[in-house]
């Protein structure tokens, strides 16, 4: 009931979470073998295996953390909800609040077999494997906007409407708490992101971090089976998502493995238009991505990256090399003020 050898400390009592699981999942048998996820940069992820089941844990980080950050519990609820639509997600079986089990809350879902590729160019793969891969994970994200949040008990994810003006205040809010340094690029973008919002009001469901790496594929197939790390996920508005899955290609291979600068026929990767277009022709809202929502992308992306380096500073990242993220932080925030102009 301990990690592995060589695992890390998971920071938690191993015994106590087994006797906790066994009193509340059924066909647990045998020893529970516990590893941690290496590479997130947000919960502390874990398998969680017993001899006839495959589980995972995602908790929240330890120590003091961002206003709103880490929410485990709204994650809980949107897989949960998604279970019953063509959005694919891992099955959800418990969440916990109770700090005297793992110190933070944490939830518990079922483990789904696939792959998942931190780097955008899908190493590894032939490009007609690696275009079938990029054309699911546009269809998937449209599948997730067309969701009826109604029908799916979740009308009061999010606050509907005035979307835009509510994010960049609360990403200039975060940025006051994270910030080691001044920016000039995100003066700029705090002053112009305002006053470039565009006049329509769709909402949707928005994963909040909709990206390559987020996303499972099958074993074998071209194909996603399960969109991972909801934390940031509401209503709102869905370009914000495609604008996010988008700075692949706004930022190059050392910037968070970008796909900007290479050769995008080759390894058989879409270009963003050609991505745009596969996403359009199944979303039903009708909107077009804009310079302000790729600027918006690229200034929200650079405080989340500035509030990892926070953490670091504090000790409390989940990544062995949070504190790099400081000069992704300006990376991004550059390219997102070279939009503006």
């Amino acid at each position: 009931m301990i990690a592995p050898a060589g695992q890390p400390d998971p920071g938690f009592d191993a015994a106590i979470l087994d006797r906790f699981l066994r009193g509340a999942v059924e066909g647990l048998s045998g020893p529970m073998r516990l590893q941690q996820i290496s590479g997130g940069q947000s919960n502390p992820t874990f398998f969680v295996t017993y001899d006839e089941r495959a589980l995972v844990l995602r908790k929240q980080p330890p120590g003091d953390l961002l206003p709103s950050a880490h929410a485990i519990d709204r994650e809980y609820r949107v897989i949960s909800a998604l279970a019953q639509t063509d959005v694919p997600v891992p099955p959800a079986l418990l969440y916990c609040d109770d700090r005297t089990i793992l110190g933070t809350p944490f939830y518990l879902m079922e483990k789904v077999e696939g792959r998942v590729f931190h780097d955008c160019t899908l190493p590894g793969l032939s490009p007609a494997e690696r275009n079938a891969m990029y054309a699911s994970l546009a269809t998937t994200l449209a599948a997730l906007h067309n969701v009826d949040v109604a029908a799916v008990g979740l009308a009061d994810y999010g606050k509907p409407g005035n979307y835009f003006a509510r994010q960049i205040a609360r990403w200039g809010r975060q940025w006051e708490l994270s910030r080691s340094r001044d920016d000039a690029h995100i003066d700029r973008l705090r002053a112009w992101l305002p006053e470039h919002i565009p006049a329509d009001e769709t909402v949707s469901l928005v994963h909040g971090d909709y990206r390559i790496g987020n996303a499972m594929f099958h074993p074998t197939e071209p194909r996603i089976v399960a969109l991972l790390d909801w934390e940031l996920s509401t209503l709102g508005h869905p370009l914000a998502d495609l604008a996010h899955s988008a700075i692949a290609w706004l930022s190059r291979p050392d910037e968070y493995g970008g796909i900007e600068g290479l050769d995008l026929a080759a390894l058989g990767l879409p270009d963003l238009a050609g991505f745009t277009s596969l996403y359009a022709a199944e979303a039903r809202h009708g909107q077009t991505l804009q310079p302000f929502h790729l600027a918006f992308a690229l200034f929200r992306w650079a405080v989340i990256f500035e509030g990892i380096a926070a953490r670091a500073r504090a000790g409390n990242a989940s990544a062995d090399n949070a504190a790099e993220t400081g000069r992704l932080a300006a990376a991004f925030a550059r390219h997102a003020a070279d939009l503006t102009q």
